[in-house]
This record gives C-alpha cells, structure tokens and sequence, in this order.
C-alpha cells in the first residue's frame, strides 16, 4: 500500500486555576484574577499541543520529555517546551501541515487574545498563522471548568513528511 507520509495526533491538557499565578495561553498573559497552576507556566493550550505533536511522532508525550519533578522546567515558558517539540518533529522529517485547538474556559473571554497566540505557536512551529487555528467555549456553568476551577485545552495536529 502506497499511503502519503501523515502523521495526525491530539493532545489534551488541563491546569487548575489559583489565585496568585499569572494567567498564560498561547504565549499570550491574559489579564485575569487567577492562573493556572503547574510546575511550567502552566500554558494548557501549548501543552495540549505538544502533545498534539508528540503522539503524531508516537513518541509519547510531554511528561516523558518536561516531567515536572525536574527543577530544570520549574517556571520554563511553554512555547520553550513547544520549541524543543518542534526540534523532535523536524529531525524525523516532518514539518506541521495545521493545528486545531479548542480552550475549555468559563471565563474570562479569550477570542481577543486568538490574534496573538495563533502569532505566538506560528513563529515557533514555523508556519503561517493561517495554519494554527484557536477556539474556545464554556462548559456552560457545567462542571470544574464551569466552575472556573481550572483551564482545558485539546489540540489536533497534522504532520507532513517532507520527501
């Protein structure tokens, strides 16, 4: 069978909200009373897709590369992570065809920050923002996300294999 060299993954990733800690999506600080909590700056969107990225490789996932018992990764910006990530994707040949992400917040509004993140994740993957898409949604009071308890994010990507 002769099929195209794609490779797809998706990734998801929650952090729980607390007072004190800066709010980080995308790269992006999001003015907010609360953050996400993590070992990281906890930026749940780039978590979800690196490991996005990483299962399209099949080599795992990101606790397997930045496991937050490691001081090294304490307070690290995850667009740095997201960079490592995409040293991993480039050296098995393949480049981001386009990512799909969706945010699972209750508050505050994120649509106005989408500009800037999709910017953010472009740079550092190396495509135009046309290829990085971002949504978000409410649980509609549902749930610990509806309950602003914590952030999720879910994250597909598309690998091409540059022949």
């Amino acid at each position: 069978m002769n099929l195209p060299n794609i490779r797809i993954g998706n990734g998801y990733d929650v952090h729980r909200l607390v007072e004190g800690r800066k709010l980080i999506l995308g790269g992006v600080d999001i003015p907010h009373s609360m953050g996400l909590y993590g070992h990281s700056d906890a930026d749940a969107l780039v978590h979800a897709l690196c490991d996005a990225l990483l299962g399209a490789l099949g080599v795992g996932d990101i606790g397997a590369y930045f496991p937050d018992t490691d001081p090294k990764w304490a307070g690290i910006s995850s667009l740095l992570l997201l960079k490592e990530v995409m040293r991993m994707v480039r050296e098995k040949g393949f480049e981001v065809a386009n990512t799909d992400s969706v945010i699972v917040a209750q508050k505050p509004k994120l649509a106005p920050y989408f500009k800037e993140m999709k910017k953010n994740i472009a740079s550092v993957l190396g495509v135009e923002t046309g290829r990085i898409n971002i949504k978000a949604t409410t649980t509609e009071k549902l749930g610990f996300a509806g309950r602003e308890e914590g952030v999720v994010a879910y994250a597909v990507a598309l690998l091409v294999k540059n022949d």
